[in-house]
C-alpha cells in the first residue's frame, strides 16, 4: 500500500509545529495567486473612471499587496519568514462580472515555497478594493482566491485551472 500523504504541519502526537526546511536545498520558487472582487455595474464605472472619493484605488491596494507578502510569516503562524526577490501585484477590469481580478506573482530563492506570500497578496489587495469602494458598494463580494502556478521545490510544478 502506497504511503498515504499526511499533513506536514503536525508532529506524530498530531500537534502544530513549524517544518524543519533546513535539509531542503536553495532553489528558485516562484507561486502565482488570483482573485476576484465582484461589484455593482456603478461602482465598476466608478473605479473604471478613477471617480471614487477615497482616490487611487489601484496604487493603494498594490502597495497592500506588495506589504502584505512581505508580513506573510508575522499573519501566518507557521509560515516561515521569506527573502523575497520580487512581488507583483496586478489588475484586470473585467465588466463581463463586473469586477476587478488580482494576480500576484512572488519570487524567492530560499529552500520553502512562496505559495501563502502570493495568496495573502492577492487577499489583501483585494481588501484594499473593498475598503477603498465600500462607501458605495457593501455588497462587494472576495470570491475565487486560489494558486494558480507554483514552480521550483521538490513537490514539482502545479498549474491550477
Amino acid at each position: 500500500m502506497a504511503d498515504t500523504p499526511r499533513l506536514t504541519h503536525l508532529d506524530e502526537q498530531g500537534r502544530a509545529h513549524m517544518v524543519d526546511v533546513g535539509p531542503k536545498p536553495v532553489t528558485e520558487r516562484v507561486a502565482v495567486a488570483k482573485g476576484e472582487v465582484h461589484m455593482q455595474p456603478h461602482t465598476f464605472r466608478l473605479l473604471q473612471e478613477g471617480a471614487l472619493k477615497k482616490g487611487d484605488v489601484f496604487t493603494v491596494a498594490q502597495i497592500a499587496g506588495v506589504m502584505a507578502a512581505k508580513r506573510t510569516a508575522d499573519l501566518i503562524p507557521l509560515c516561515h519568514p521569506l527573502p523575497l526577490t520580487h512581488i507583483a501585484v496586478t489588475f484586470a477590469l473585467r465588466p463581463e462580472w463586473p469586477g476587478v481580478e488580482i494576480t500576484a506573482t512572488v519570487r524567492t530563492r530560499a529552500r520553502t515555497g512562496v505559495e501563502m506570500e502570493a495568496l495573502t497578496a492577492v487577499s489583501l489587495a483585494a481588501l484594499t478594493v473593498y475598503d477603498m469602494a465600500k462607501a458605495v458598494d457593501k455588497t462587494m463580494r472576495l470570491t475565487n482566491i486560489r494558486l494558480v502556478e507554483k514552480r521550483g521545490g521538490l513537490s514539482g510544478d502545479v498549474r491550477n485551472a
